[in-house]
C-alpha cells in the first residue's frame, strides 16, 4: 500500500460510499496499483457509482462488465459491487442514513461484524480502509494490526 493513511473524503452523497466501498473490494487480494492504475475506467464502467445505477445492474451489465478490459474483471467482485449497492440503499433507508447505520452498532468490532454480516468481499482491511476513509472512528492501526491481522 502507498505510505501513511489515505486521503479522507468528505461524502457528497451514497455514491461516495459505494465508490470506497467498491475500492476496497477490487483491492481485496489484489496489488493497490493494479487497482489504482484501472480506477478512471472503472468508474466510468460504474457510471460514476452512482449507488441506484448500479444497485439495478443486471446479469447481462455484469457479463459486459466482465468482459470490459477497464475494469477488474473478476465476475465475482463485479457481482459483489451490485449486492453492496442494494445493500447501502436498503441500510441507508431502514437506519434513516448510511452513516447511521455505520455508527448504530456501539464499538469498532460490532461495526466491523455487521459491515462483514451485511456486505460480500469486505475483509478487515478493506472494512478498517473503508471505515477511515469515510471518517469513521477506527481503533488505532497498530491495535488493529494485532486484532485481525492473521498471523
Amino acid at each position: 500500500m502507498p505510505q501513511g493513511p489515505p486521503e479522507q473524503i468528505v461524502l457528497q452523497s451514497l455514491n461516495d460510499y459505494l465508490e470506497i466501498m467498491s475500492k476496497s473490494v477490487f483491492q481485496s487480494g489484489m496489488s493497490w496499483k493494479v487497482v489504482e492504475s484501472k480506477w478512471p475506467g472503472t468508474r466510468e464502467a460504474f457510471h460514476n457509482f452512482d449507488v441506484h445505477t448500479v444497485a439495478n445492474f443486471n446479469e447481462r451489465d455484469i457479463e459486459t462488465l466482465s468482459q470490459d478490459t477497464r475494469v477488474i474483471r473478476n465476475f465475482r467482485k463485479l457481482n459483489a459491487i451490485v449486492y453492496n449497492a442494494q445493500q447501502i440503499i436498503a441500510l441507508d433507508k431502514a437506519h434513516g442514513s448510511f452513516q447511521h447505520y455505520l455508527r448504530a452498532h456501539g464499538d469498532f468490532d460490532s461495526t466491523m461484524k455487521a459491515i462483514r454480516k451485511d456486505f460480500k468481499f469486505m475483509g478487515p482491511s478493506g472494512i478498517y480502509v473503508f471505515l477511515y476513509i469515510v471518517g469513521e472512528q477506527v481503533i488505532p492501526h497498530e491495535e488493529f494490526e494485532q486484532r485481525y491481522r492473521k498471523k
